[in-house]
């Protein structure tokens, strides 16, 4: 009965996922990949696919060579073979019937260690097929001469090779020897082809498709790869709605009691799949100590005729290369390893990264608002290993203790990289992007006094009542009012922060009186906060110093893993949300918090600060949605500094960088951070076009007053006019026109590409220094037989294309001035007779 019921629920799996794309190896891919990770089902061989599938500690599958080394059994070399250089199974998949299988078997003789490795190892090796053992070898032990085998697979398409260690293991015995060489191994096919198995890859797209876990941790002195095919495990599954299913692995340790839950996503309208994993302790003693503890732990594998590149991004750290988009090389032997910087999620580094590898690819992703790392490493051959989550774990837990990992993501594609990168972004706009009021955030313009968190210190009632005035009688049609930094009391300046109460003398009457003017003249309310970081002196800092971790004489943490810490700030910033009417609330984070979380933990209790803090960082959001539906939420953290996956579900970046108003790092930055996320923000401080269309983004702040714009009303109106026609393309496809670069000799493009209707825009940059009039600007997505009005929304000169001329050949784009800007649109015609 429970084969049968696992029969339905995959069938009901692969049914689901390969709806989104029926045909699409991406797909096929991640239906797989799911039923094989968190239903425990491995796949059989999907048709017209021959591949490996490695049952073996990670990275212990290798071709033709051993770091750089021939195969090597005694004094005979091998130029074609694998090696297994652990105990397991590899599953040899097959698209067509085989006759038999052939080779020379033996443990590996290359030393290299610092010690003669003659007679050791001590494995058995067999193959079966057809349900049939049809060779098993003596014990075999480094030093002795390959074994040959030849065995008739009678039409088998499948084919296990199994190396089990055998024999008595006295203390000092190292297991690394416990491995074998499979030299000249080769499959016929019962139509004469040869196969041999190294040039096999690991899976038919980007994965072995086993039943090991995709994450990992070390438990005691043991490690998740062995103890979980111990442990009792208990699968569940149950639909959350039409387009994701949830699956539910919880194991259990018999002895310590722990239990380890994973909790994976699966998606019906994508390839792809997300998964959490918590750990608890559901004994009544400590646990031993659980340490680097891997969110994503898996291997993916490329073509083996072509490179292999990894697309990823720099984060934000207030520098005018602000995710800025970086490729790098992951030739044989490649190790790579990222990590953000001070505790913030995208600090310096983004999470995100996209390996390709002819014509397909992943997309893997850690959703944490606070320190992680990953690292890559390929093998010889085309094997890449990922493992990545928080930086720093070592902790054990007390009775009825639970924590949580990273969320880990991962997106199979085909196409190339731009492809991958834009079913992203459809899949963060229909599952990810906060929808206050269930509708996506809209595109808006903000108003606010002058230069934001300068004038802020400076606001009053009657100030900010006059510069709304001032602002809606010069016809500047903006949405939301923003009220930044400095509205509450301090001694010294606006970054004295720790006291979540309007400053009495200047807001007599609180901040709601500036609020019910906004709203009585429909506009949105934004308001600054910055609750977690709190300085000597403030309101926080002398009554509940308990609350606080860091070192004296330095701002403060409000520890957010503290219950009544957290009970306080929810209640308190709940009260000032409903008592203004807040519309949008907006939460800064102005320092790194990393050295004071591990500070405060024991030697044996390392990143459990972290993980209570973000614990908290991320209910309180959640409560804060809960309690006020209609809220939008604006993540800040010095410009840019917590765009990860968890906060981009709940909050989206108003202001995406520090680094906000040069002209070329504006144009980097749109360039870089639509790639990853569709929704963001900056603020406006010029009306040359050049300048203002280098700063349009979703979420503008118009950061112009009145004395700035006086006899320049009408291009601050025509500006504005066409970023209203353009914005709502920023939810479309997004294609890089040309490469990136910060030099201001070059000029850089994009193209925002809406497939269901046939239409776009195209903004494109000539630099200060382009002595380059002209760009021929290849456009891409489009039908190439149809034809396609191209209109220039500066002059209203229309031009027309076939589809075909537009990718092929270019579009030229003509600008006669260095630092200017063209601004076009395209629509599909209806094709000449």
């Amino acid at each position: 009965m429970k084969s049968i019921r696992m029969l339905v629920v995959l069938s009901c799996l692969l049914t689901g996922i390969s709806h989104a794309a029926e045909t699409s190896d991406s797909a096929t891919a991640a239906e797989r990949w799911v039923a094989a990770k968190f239903l425990g089902v491995n796949q059989p061989p999907p048709s017209g696919k021959s591949f490996l599938e490695a049952r073996l500690k990670p990275t212990a599958l290798a071709r033709d060579r051993i770091e750089g080394h021939s195969l090597l059994i005694v004094d005979q070399k091998f130029d074609n073979g694998i090696a297994m250089r652990s105990p397991g199974e590899i599953v040899v998949h097959l698209s067509s019937d085989a006759s038999t299988f052939q080779g020379l078997v033996g443990v590996d003789s290359n030393d290299l260690g610092y010690y003669a490795n003659t007679g050791r190892g001590s494995v058995v090796a067999s193959i079966e097929a057809g349900g049939r053992q049809l060779f098993e070898s003596t014990v075999l032990h480094e030093g002795m001469k390959a074994i040959p085998f030849r065995v008739e697979l009678a039409g088998a398409r499948a084919i296990t090779l199994r190396l089990k260690a055998v024999g008595e293991r006295p203390p000092t015995y190292q297991a690394e020897w416990d491995q074998a060489d499979w030299g000249d191994a080769t499959v016929t096919l019962t139509d004469g082809s040869k196969l041999p198995l190294s040039s096999l890859p690991t899976g038919p797209l980007a994965q072995d498709y086993s039943s090991n876990p995709p994450f990992s941790f070390q438990f005691g002195d043991q490690l998740s790869v062995d103890l979980l095919k111990k442990w009792p495990v208990d699968r569940s599954t149950r639909r959350l709605d039409q387009q994701r299913t949830e699956y539910t692995s919880v194991y259990q340790d018999p002895a310590t009691h722990l239990v380890v839950r994973c909790v994976a996503v699966a998606y019906r309208d994508f390839p792809i799949a997300e998964w959490t994993v918590y750990f608890k302790n559901g004994g009544g003693e400590r646990t031993p100590i659980l340490q680097d503890i891997k969110a994503l732990d898996t291997e993916f594998e490329g073509d083996a005729q072509g490179a292999m590149v990894l697309h990823h991004s720099r984060g934000s750290s207030d520098a005018a290369n602000d995710y800025e988009p970086l490729e790098t090389a992951l030739p044989p032997g490649a190790q790579e390893h990222f990590a953000s910087v001070g505790g913030r999620g995208t600090d310096g580094e983004m999470p995100y990264f996209n390996l390709a590898s002819s014509g397909r690819g992943v997309i893997f992703a850690l959703g944490w608002p606070g320190q992680w790392s990953l690292d890559l490493s390929r093998d010889q051959s085309t094997q890449v290993h990922v493992k990545g989550g928080q930086e720093l774990t070592h902790f054990w837990l007390a009775p009825g203790e639970e924590v949580r990992t990273p969320l880990a993501v991962v997106q199979f594609w085909d196409g190339d990289w731009i492809d991958g990168q834009n079913v992203w972004r459809r899949w963060m706009i229909a599952h990810n992007l906060p929808r206050p009021g269930g509708k996506l955030p809209a595109p808006f313009v903000s108003g606010g006094s002058g230069r934001y968190t300068i004038e802020m210190q400076f606001a009053t009632e009657e100030n900010q009542k006059k510069y709304i005035d001032q602002t809606l009688e010069d016809g500047i049609p903006i949405d939301h009012w923003w009220m930044d930094a400095g509205w509450y009391p301090f001694t010294v300046g606006w970054w004295k922060t720790g006291t979540w109460d309007p400053d009495p003398k200047r807001f007599p009457n609180g901040l709601k009186a500036v609020a019910d003017y906004a709203h009585a003249k429909n506009l949105k309310v934004i308001l600054w906060f910055e609750p977690e970081r709190v300085t000597q002196g403030s309101w926080l800092d002398q009554h509940h110093p308990e609350w606080l971790l860091g070192p004296d004489g330095k701002d403060k943490l409000l520890d957010l893993g503290n219950p009544e810490a957290w009970h306080w700030l929810v209640d308190h910033i709940s009260g000032m949300i409903a008592g203004i009417g807040l519309d949008v609330y907006r939460q800064d984070f102005n320092f790194p918090p990393l050295q004071i979380w591990r500070a405060h933990d024991a030697p044996d209790r390392q990143g459990i600060t972290e993980i209570k803090h973000i614990e908290g960082y991320l209910a309180y959001y959640d409560e804060l949605r809960r309690r006020f539906p209609n809220l939008l939420i604006d993540t800040c953290a010095s410009g840019g500094r917590r765009n990860d996956l968890e906060t981009l579900r709940r909050a989206v970046p108003l202001w995406r960088s520090d680094y906000p108003y040069k002209p070329i790092s504006q144009q980097g930055e749109t360039y870089g951070l639509s790639l990853w996320i569709p929704y963001y923000g900056t603020a406006i401080n010029s009306l040359d076009p050049y300048i203002f269309r280098s700063q349009m983004t979703p979420a503008v702040g118009f950061g112009l007053d009145h004395q700035q714009i006086e006899g320049q009303h009408p291009t601050a109106l025509h500006l504005l006019k066409q970023w209203r026609e353009v914005v709502g393309y920023f939810y479309a496809d997004f294609t890089p026109l040309t490469p990136y670069s910060l030099d201001s000799n070059n000029w850089m493009a994009w193209q925002w590409n809406r497939q269901e209707d046939g239409s776009g825009v195209i903004e494109a940059f000539r630099r200060e220094s382009s002595p380059f009039p002209t760009a021929q600007l290849k456009l891409r997505g489009l039908d190439p037989a149809a034809h396609y009005r191209v209109t220039n929304l500066d002059s209203s000169q229309e031009t027309e294309f076939t589809g075909n001329a537009l990718m092929e050949q270019g579009l030229p784009v003509t600008l006669q001035d260095q630092s200017s800007s063209a601004l076009l649109m395209y629509r599909k015609s209806a094709q000449k007779k």
